[in-house]
């Protein structure tokens, strides 16, 4: 059924517009624009805070630490709980407000809601589980107790490719663990982060424990509240290059950091693959999100024997897919976020193109309105293209061919990054052997997607600190104090 206006203006039009600071809508004269993508026109204004009141929300968030890190587990958990539910009941609004701001088709934006929510029902249960341990000292006399109590005031800024789940990811374990958050949404996406704000307040989330800051001017906004001595946990998504400079301004203070960094995943398909279940994995890999992922699969790493094959195969369904506005009926592949992506990956093509690469199919970027680019094949990519060193964030697939087993394990390391990687194989003794090898935090094993709210997510090398979800996701919220007892 087609999405009408009346349902467009309903959504966007019941999301606070105001910062929310110690449980208050606050509004201001400045404004931050947000643009639909589809369209290229403005879809709602939301309040563009000063570095003041970054300091104002700051401030909300350490006066109510103590009390919340203080509230009964079960009483935290329970409100998460409640927020998971008022999610799935609303699924429908957030999955259609997403798709206006960032672009990514309504199916999709579907899934995005019960993945995200599904981080609030998982840490509600995880809430209840913080313990520590009790042990004898090995001389005798002493009774050591091992205790986990709440980081503090938590300072999460979130990416605008996944706006709900981003938030949630960070939101869930730290309001689980007994910490207070403020959260700065990217400024492309603010309204998903501005109706889950919403939805926490509904579920009886306490004045002051959750805080949205949406702003024009990010680093100006960031950095006193990053210097204050009050904040003890930064956790970011977003590129390496800023993660970067988070981590070098979180130094001064010595804060608990989480970075989920950028990627460049690996896609190594073998001579022995089920190449139909390669190519179902690779379109999920590659085109979740429209490519707009840190876990899309960056390179294709595919043998030899089997590389024309897969390609072709690839090609085929990339280019069979449905462009246009993600709120119309059976489009498969939206807008990217804004003109400055469609930018990048036209250059990354023209920079393949020119060292030899073919094109199987796509490689223009569409006239518009919006910001569209259509799935794009390229063969003969050579590891000197730029398409194969940095980050796509788009419906690119590059595909380079390999020989011997290790071949195709050192293409796949050979980046900076170490997200995720992805291989398909029928030989358990490879697939076992290969995962060992990869220099990646996360591997797919026949299969596109690894992303579980149950399982660790985070990588290694340039790609991150930490990890989110799994049991080890509240680890990140929590610090560890031994008490000694003499007796």
């Amino acid at each position: 059924m087609a999405v009408t206006d009346e349902q467009i203006s309903r959504v966007v039009g019941a999301v606070p517009k105001g910062l929310l600071i110690g449980g208050k809508w606050i509004d201001t004269d400045s404004k931050v624009a947000v643009e639909n993508p589809a369209t290229g026109k403005t879809l709602a204004e939301v309040a563009d805070a000063s570095p003041a009141q970054g300091m104002e929300a700051l401030d909300a968030a350490v006066a109510a630490s103590a009390e919340w890190a203080a509230t009964d587990p079960r009483a935290r958990g329970e409100i998460l709980r409640k927020a998971f539910e008022l999610l799935t009941e609303r699924a429908e609004d957030i999955a259609l407000l997403m798709t206006l701001e960032m672009g990514k088709p309504l199916a999709e934006a579907r899934g995005e809601v019960t993945y995200g929510s599904e981080f609030f029902r998982w840490f509600s249960e995880e809430a209840v589980r913080i313990a520590g341990r009790y042990s004898i000292a090995p001389s005798g006399g002493t009774r050591l107790l091992t205790m986990k109590q709440p980081v503090g005031p938590v300072y999460a800024i979130t990416p605008w490719n996944f706006p709900l789940a981003m938030g949630t990811r960070k939101i869930g374990p730290a309001l689980a663990a007994g910490c207070t958050v403020v959260i700065k949404p990217a400024a492309q996406t603010p309204l998903t982060t501005l109706a889950l704000a919403a939805v926490l307040i509904q579920a009886g989330l306490p004045d002051g424990v959750l805080n949205v800051i949406t702003t024009s001017q990010s680093g100006k906004v960031s950095g006193p509240i990053i210097a204050d001595p009050r904040l003890r946990k930064l956790t970011f998504t977003g590129s390496t290059s800023v993660g970067q400079k988070l981590i070098e301004q979180s130094a001064q203070q010595v804060l608990k950091v989480s970075m989920e960094l950028g990627g460049n995943a690996p896609f190594v398909v073998f001579g022995d693959a089920d190449l139909d279940k390669a190519v179902d994995g690779a379109m999920l890999a590659k085109m979740r999100n429209i490519g707009e992922a840190c876990t899309a699969a960056n390179r294709f790493i595919v043998h030899e024997s089997v590389a024309a094959e897969f390609s072709k195969r690839l090609a085929e369904r990339m280019g069979a897919m449905t462009i246009g506005p993600g709120i119309d009926d059976g489009v498969t592949v939206g807008p990217l976020v804004d003109k400055a992506a469609v930018d990048k990956v036209t250059e990354l093509v023209a920079d393949a193109v020119g060292k030899g690469a073919t094109v199987l199919t796509g490689g223009t970027a569409i006239d518009g309105p919006g910001h569209f680019y259509p799935p794009t094949v390229l063969t003969g990519i050579g590891t000197d293209a730029n398409v194969f060193r940095e980050e796509i964030f788009g419906p690119v697939a590059p595909v380079i061919t390999f020989s011997t087993d290790q071949e195709g394990i050192d293409l796949a390391n050979n980046t900076e990054y170490g997200l995720v990687a992805y291989a398909f194989t029928q030989d358990l003794a490879r697939a076992i052997t290969v995962a060992e090898k990869l220099e990646t935090g996360m591997v797919g094993i026949n299969q596109g997607i690894v992303s579980n709210p149950a399982a660790p997510f985070g990588g290694v090398k340039a790609s991150g600190l930490g990890r989110e979800g799994g049991t080890e996701g509240i680890e990140e919220y929590l610090e560890t104090k031994y008490v000694g007892i003499k007796l």
